[in-house]
């Protein structure tokens, strides 16, 4: 089993910046690959960024490039979500997940990941 909590949302006006953390118990949080999905009012949660187990992996949605940065510490059993430069667009309920079974990719499919947060809220006022 694995434990999943978001912390960091809130509120931000456009052009900000937020970090979301989310904090993992359980199995061994270095064996598994980490995911940021968001979901946003009327839509479906789609993939935002993932990180494999040691990170030599990393891949984004494309309108995130350039301003995500996707990481994580495996002492500290964290992954992180840097999000700059922020728009509207970006405001939906961010999720972290967890895919233990292919801890050297950084998959972008929803059903590949099996473990799931209780999401935090981001708004980006504009």
């Amino acid at each position: 089993q694995v434990q999943l909590v978001e912390s960091g949302g809130g509120m931000v006006q456009a052009g900000g910046s937020l970090r979301l953390s989310c904090a993992a118990s359980g199995r061994t949080f270095s064996s598994y690959t980490m995911g940021w999905f968001r979901q946003a009012p009327g839509k479906e949660r789609e993939f935002v960024a993932a990180i494999s187990w040691s990170g030599g992996s990393i891949s984004y949605l494309d309108s995130v490039k350039g301003r995500f940065t996707i990481s994580r510490d495996n002492v500290k059993n964290m992954v992180y979500l840097q999000m700059n430069s922020l728009k509207s667009e970006d405001t939906a309920v961010y999720y972290c997940a967890a895919d233990t079974r292919y801890p050297r990719a950084a998959r972008a499919r929803e059903y590949e990941y099996d473990y799931w947060g209780q999401g935090t809220q981001v708004t980006v006022s504009s």
